[in-house]
Protein backbone atom coordinates (compact mmCIF):
# COMPACT_ATOMS: atom_id res chain seq x y z
CA UNK A 1 0.00 0.00 0.00
CA UNK A 2 1.39 3.41 -0.93
CA UNK A 3 1.68 6.15 1.65
CA UNK A 4 -0.61 9.18 1.72
CA UNK A 5 0.71 12.01 -0.43
CA UNK A 6 1.24 15.29 1.42
CA UNK A 7 0.00 18.54 -0.12
CA UNK A 8 0.98 22.00 1.13
CA UNK A 9 -1.52 24.71 0.17
CA UNK A 10 -0.44 28.34 0.50
CA UNK A 11 -3.50 30.50 -0.09
CA UNK A 12 -4.62 33.64 1.75
CA UNK A 13 -8.29 33.12 0.78
CA UNK A 14 -9.90 30.89 3.41
CA UNK A 15 -12.69 29.99 0.97
CA UNK A 16 -10.33 28.70 -1.73
CA UNK A 17 -8.07 27.08 0.87
CA UNK A 18 -10.98 25.20 2.47
CA UNK A 19 -12.50 24.12 -0.86
CA UNK A 20 -9.15 22.84 -2.16
CA UNK A 21 -8.56 21.07 1.18
CA UNK A 22 -11.94 19.30 1.09
CA UNK A 23 -11.59 18.24 -2.56
CA UNK A 24 -8.07 16.88 -2.06
CA UNK A 25 -8.85 15.20 1.27
CA UNK A 26 -11.69 13.43 -0.51
CA UNK A 27 -9.01 12.12 -2.91
CA UNK A 28 -7.06 10.84 0.16
CA UNK A 29 -4.33 13.48 0.23
CA UNK A 30 -3.00 14.79 3.54
CA UNK A 31 -3.35 18.57 3.53
CA UNK A 32 -1.41 21.29 5.35
CA UNK A 33 -2.49 24.91 4.80
CA UNK A 34 -0.73 28.21 5.34
CA UNK A 35 -1.51 31.83 4.42
CA UNK A 36 1.75 33.09 2.87
CA UNK A 37 5.06 32.14 1.27
CA UNK A 38 7.12 32.81 4.37
CA UNK A 39 5.12 30.16 6.26
CA UNK A 40 5.78 27.73 3.37
CA UNK A 41 9.55 28.15 3.75
CA UNK A 42 9.34 27.79 7.56
CA UNK A 43 7.37 24.53 7.19
CA UNK A 44 9.78 23.18 4.56
CA UNK A 45 12.62 23.49 7.08
CA UNK A 46 10.89 20.85 9.22
CA UNK A 47 8.69 18.79 6.89
CA UNK A 48 8.54 17.18 3.46
CA UNK A 49 5.66 17.54 1.00
CA UNK A 50 4.90 15.77 -2.27
CA UNK A 51 3.52 18.91 -3.90
CA UNK A 52 3.05 22.61 -3.09
CA UNK A 53 0.11 24.71 -4.30
CA UNK A 54 1.02 28.40 -4.20
CA UNK A 55 -1.30 31.34 -4.59
CA UNK A 56 0.51 34.05 -6.53
CA UNK A 57 -0.88 37.03 -4.59
CA UNK A 58 -0.32 36.57 -0.85
CA UNK A 59 0.76 38.93 1.92
CA UNK A 60 4.28 38.79 3.41
CA UNK A 61 5.80 36.73 0.55
CA UNK A 62 4.01 36.11 -2.75
CA UNK A 63 3.96 32.88 -4.70
CA UNK A 64 6.52 33.92 -7.32
CA UNK A 65 9.13 34.85 -4.70
CA UNK A 66 8.32 31.75 -2.67
CA UNK A 67 8.71 29.41 -5.69
CA UNK A 68 12.11 30.96 -6.49
CA UNK A 69 13.18 30.50 -2.86
CA UNK A 70 12.08 26.85 -2.83
CA UNK A 71 14.09 26.15 -6.00
CA UNK A 72 17.19 27.59 -4.27
CA UNK A 73 16.92 25.41 -1.13
CA UNK A 74 20.09 23.49 -0.26
CA UNK A 75 18.04 20.31 0.33
CA UNK A 76 17.86 19.01 -3.24
CA UNK A 77 14.78 16.83 -2.63
CA UNK A 78 12.83 19.80 -1.26
CA UNK A 79 14.13 22.11 -4.00
CA UNK A 80 12.66 19.73 -6.60
CA UNK A 81 9.21 19.44 -4.99
CA UNK A 82 6.53 20.03 -7.66
CA UNK A 83 5.00 23.51 -7.34
CA UNK A 84 1.70 24.61 -8.86
CA UNK A 85 0.74 28.29 -9.17
CA UNK A 86 -2.80 29.33 -8.30
CA UNK A 87 -3.66 32.70 -9.76
CA UNK A 88 -6.62 34.96 -10.32
CA UNK A 89 -4.71 37.34 -12.56
CA UNK A 90 -3.01 35.12 -15.11
CA UNK A 91 -2.98 38.05 -17.53
CA UNK A 92 -0.21 39.62 -15.45
CA UNK A 93 2.09 36.64 -16.04
CA UNK A 94 3.10 34.55 -19.03
CA UNK A 95 3.67 30.81 -19.02
CA UNK A 96 7.35 31.72 -19.27
CA UNK A 97 7.15 33.81 -16.06
CA UNK A 98 5.79 30.79 -14.18
CA UNK A 99 8.46 28.48 -15.63
CA UNK A 100 11.24 30.98 -14.80
CA UNK A 101 10.01 31.17 -11.20
CA UNK A 102 10.16 27.36 -10.98
CA UNK A 103 6.51 26.36 -11.26
CA UNK A 104 5.61 22.97 -12.75
CA UNK A 105 2.08 24.03 -13.68
CA UNK A 106 -0.45 26.81 -13.13
CA UNK A 107 -4.16 26.78 -12.26
CA UNK A 108 -6.42 29.76 -12.87
CA UNK A 109 -9.08 31.09 -10.50
CA UNK A 110 -11.90 30.37 -10.26
CA UNK A 111 -10.40 26.95 -9.62
CA UNK A 112 -11.56 24.07 -11.76
CA UNK A 113 -11.51 21.36 -9.10
CA UNK A 114 -11.38 18.49 -11.60
CA UNK A 115 -8.26 20.08 -13.08
CA UNK A 116 -6.83 20.60 -9.57
CA UNK A 117 -7.19 16.89 -8.79
CA UNK A 118 -5.79 15.97 -12.21
CA UNK A 119 -2.70 18.19 -11.83
CA UNK A 120 -1.99 17.08 -8.24
CA UNK A 121 -2.36 13.40 -9.18
CA UNK A 122 -0.12 13.82 -12.22
CA UNK A 123 2.66 15.67 -10.37
CA UNK A 124 2.67 13.29 -7.38
CA UNK A 125 2.76 10.01 -9.34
Amino acid sequence: MSYTKRVLIAEDSSVIQNLARKILEFQHYEITSVKNGEQVLQLLEKEDFDIILLDINMPVMDGMECARSIRKLSDEKKAKTPIVAITGNAKNYSEEDFKDAGFDDALMKPLNFDRLVEVVAHLTE
